[in-house]
């Protein structure tokens, strides 16, 4: 979900959906253990894949990240106990947000790491991907009471 949202940067998030699926199997059904060791070989593959975003920044970030977010499940036991570092567990309610403090620490923590395309406004959509922020409101069809 993290190369994602990375290659949503500057971009609709429809278009990184109209695409997914084709992420999906360039990326090897998003293994991180395989991600980590793309190679200039693999990078090239990407770069000429019609089906997905090539932007050889993207590409290259989403490999450095993928390399980084498993350090830190090995510190952390998973990439949900880092997470709930600046969170306790909690999950945020905000609506017509899309940045919050929350967000902003995380972005920043994971830049002192190393990745690259994780601002907070790319930290929030994964945020609320994941669940870790709710955003519907009652009029919302994906509305669940809580």
């Amino acid at each position: 979900m993290l190369i994602l949202e990375s290659f949503q940067a500057g971009l609709s998030w429809e278009c990184v959906l109209n695409k997914r699926e084709a992420f999906k199997k360039a990326y090897d059904n998003f293994d991180s253990q395989k991600v980590s060791t793309y190679d200039a070989a693999k990078i090239t593959e990407l770069l000429n894949n019609k089906q997905i975003i090539r932007n050889r920044r993207k590409i290259e970030a989403s490999i450095k990240n993928t390399k980084i977010f498993l350090q830190i499940t090995k510190d952390h036991g998973s990439f949900y106990n880092y997470l709930k570092t600046f969170t306790n567990g909690k999950i945020f309610h905000e609506i017509g947000k899309t940045t919050s403090p929350l967000p902003d620490q995380i972005s920043a923590d994971l830049k002192t790491k190393g990745m690259t395309f994780v601002g907070s406004t790319i930290i929030y959509s994964y945020l609320q991907a994941v669940g870790v922020i709710y955003s519907h409101d009652k009029t919302c069809e994906l509305y669940r009471p809580q």
